[in-house]
């Protein structure tokens, strides 16, 4: 089996030094655009200098906390891996006009609004496996660097007037060149210090041109809490909460898929040996995206989202320990009562800046390529893939009839990972429609319900133009994922009867069976791999189902939900002659 070049997995301890200095870079960066998105909103829409000192307090505290809870899990709360939460770009428009019409009231209770969806989209997030699939999420994930490049890009340049010509390219360059040398030629601990480095390195270059400026640090106080309070809610739902509410939804869908596209590149990134994705994992991000909002709603401050940030420097340090998200979150808390190391942050060149995220960014799209590409593309998923990307790069650069897209819903479509990421979510359901009918099966999770599925599979053979041959394998691998269900029911500790649903379906030369029952312990995905690579020439009794089933079926996926175990197996029929 394949193995990444991951260093410390979520569950090792890296060496404190290592942990604190990338989460201070995590933090550093996550910060920066924390304090940047609700400062545009605020200027924006006219509000007070109070109200926006208290809008970047909230939401830098926010997004810290949830950081943390992000990687420690509580319960079904969190995902149980370093992921960064920070202030939602896909917002700003949406927040822009709320704040203009009604005030931060109004802010307030839409963006509660928008947290009580996201929240049930978590919980039920099972229910919407078919259309936020691996292929969604990879163009998700390739599409957020054409959505940041523009503004990375104009930040390259970014300097004061009257700066050197030199000034921006020459600390964009080192830093690039630092990062990507000691990236590809390093070794052992100074690999995980590189995107540190190179900023210091950028830094360090910027300084004599003068456009490090630390007036404003030399200004700010060392500790101190904003000069704003809470805005309170508006709660009389008027017509402006309704005009509004439609566009905070949408929004709020694109930042659930782009925290669940995140949670899952996290997670095809953090460990040594390829894992399947965890569905419940998934949830608690997702969840946590939903509690944030919430209390940024409560706060009256902007909603907040994942960030890939990690997921990149994961794949670029060989860190992805959840050491790493604690002391970035924890960092990112203290810096919003910190104000002198706040500006210190904040005064790092733009140039710098611009280019730490360009090598970022260009890691990014390749881990969403690895997404698309993870469970094979046909000629359906690369044309969900193709136009969902090109029509985000069009949208993105206002080439996809701007006179009409342009006012719609606040601006939402000028974003390519909004509108490229609805055209793979449209594409997809489109998709799901076309399969032919589904035949479906109920009973308990038992061995007495397999004389009922296997009259089931008779009928369905017999409907779909196959023979006893067919009937007999997709029975063979029933029984067996039947089996092996219920094993893993017994040893995750489940003592109550179980449902089983069961749904075949005709999909080119074979059929497609997915089984829905109660959740149990160990990912059988996992399990089969493992198997793969075992050479012992005893399996044991518990092996035996899943052995069985992998020699059965053409492929094997197994998703784990909090709420709802579903395995899915392709069977493909016997050729023509053999078919009775």
């Amino acid at each position: 089996m394949t193995t990444t070049g991951i260093r410390y997995q979520p569950d090792e301890t890296p060496p404190l030094a290592a942990s604190l200095g990338l989460g201070l870079q995590l933090a550093v960066l996550s910060a920066t655009v924390t304090i940047l998105i609700p400062t545009v909103v605020m200027r924006a829409a006219g509000a007070s200098e109070a109200y926006l000192s208290w809008a970047v307090f909230a939401a830098t505290v926010i997004c810290g906390a949830a950081t943390v809870l992000q990687t420690v899990r509580l319960g079904r709360i969190g995902m149980g891996q370093a992921l960064m939460m920070g202030s939602s770009g896909a917002f700003i428009a949406v927040c822009i006009t709320a704040v203009a019409e009604g005030g931060p009231g109004l802010l307030a209770t839409l963006v509660l609004a928008a947290a009580l969806f996201q929240l049930v989209l978590s919980a039920r997030l099972s229910l919407f496996r078919r259309i936020l699939t691996p292929t969604v999420s990879g163009t998700v994930i390739m599409l957020i660097p054409v959505a940041v490049m523009p503004y990375i890009f104009g930040m390259l340049g970014d300097v004061p007037d009257g700066s050197p010509a030199a000034a921006a390219p020459l600390s964009a360059l080192v830093t690039v060149l630092v990062i990507g040398g000691l990236a590809l030629k390093a070794t052992g601990a100074l690999r995980l210090w590189a995107p540190v480095l190179g900023v210091l390195a950028g830094a360090v270059v910027a300084a004599p041109f003068g456009i490090y400026d630390l007036g404003p640090v030399a200004a700010a106080s060392w500790i101190g809490l904003p000069a704003g309070r809470w805005p309170g809610l508006a709660l009389d739902f008027g017509p402006a909460f309704w005009a509004l509410l439609p566009g905070f939804l949408l929004v709020a869908l694109i930042g659930s898929i782009r925290t669940i596209s995140s949670s899952m590149a996290a997670q095809r990134t953090s460990w040594r040996r390829p894992r399947a994705v965890d569905f419940r994992a998934v949830q608690g991000a997702a969840a946590v995206d939903g509690l944030g909002n919430l209390i940024s709603g409560l706060a009256g401050t902007v909603p907040n989202t994942a960030y890939t940030t990690a997921v990149s420097v994961a794949e670029l340090t060989g860190v992805a320990a959840r050491g790493l998200g604690v002391a970035a979150g924890a960092i990112l808390m203290a810096l919003a009562f910190l104000p002198k190391a706040l500006a210190l942050v904040v005064a790092i060149p733009a140039p710098v800046i611009a280019a730490y995220m360009t090598v970022i960014v260009a890691m990014l799209f390749v881990i969403g390529m690895k997404m698309v590409f993870q469970d094979g593309i046909d000629y359906r998923k690369g044309l969900v893939v193709g136009v969902a990307f090109w029509i985000g790069v069009g949208f993105q650069n206002g080439a996809v009839f701007p006179e009409y897209v342009a006012d719609f819903a606040g601006g939402l479509l000028r974003n390519g990972m909004t509108a490229g990421g609805l055209t793979a979510i449209l594409l997809t359901a489109f998709l799901e429609l076309g399969e032919p009918r589904r035949s479906r099966f109920e009973g308990e999770l038992g061995v007495a319900v397999l004389p009922g599925i296997n009259n089931f599979f008779e009928d369905f053979t017999f409907r779909n133009g196959w023979g006893k041959t067919m009937a007999d394998r997709l029975t063979a691998a029933a029984e067996e994922a039947l089996l092996t269900l219920m094993r893993q029911g017994e040893l995750g500790g489940e003592d109550r009867e179980r449902r089983l649903g069961l749904t075949a379906y005709r999909k080119g030369r074979g059929a497609v069976l997915e089984f829905v029952v109660a959740p149990g312990g160990e990912n059988l995905q996992d399990r089969m791999m493992l198997l793969a690579e075992d050479a012992s020439d005893g399996p044991d009794e518990s092996e035996m189902s899943l052995r069985l089933l992998k020699h059965v079926a053409a492929w094997v996926r197994h998703q784990q939900y909090h709420d709802t175990d579903i395995l899915t197996a392709r069977v493909e029929a016997p050729p023509v002659g053999e078919r009775e």
